[in-house]
């Protein structure tokens, strides 16, 4: 089985913010949410409990951001 670069989702306490998905990148979020609670052997979650995840280890692996805040101290 093809590892996901997600694992376990934790439940922190949420912040609201509200977003407008395109319905293809929503459907592909709850496949994803799917595949993820099919891995892990835990229920199904929310697709919305996704996008920090996700973002956490897009901003952690991209390495010209990295570099940028590095030089610049952001």
């Amino acid at each position: 089985m093809t590892k996901l670069k997600l694992g376990l989702i934790v439940d922190d306490k949420p912040v609201k913010v509200t977003i407008e998905l395109p319905a293809a990148l929503h459907r592909d979020l709850a496949a994803y949410a799917a595949a993820l609670a099919q891995e892990e052997g835990q229920a199904a979650i929310e697709p919305v409990k996704l996008i920090v995840p996700m973002l956490e280890r897009f901003i952690s692996t991209d390495r010209g951001f990295a570099k940028i805040r590095r030089s610049s101290r952001l």
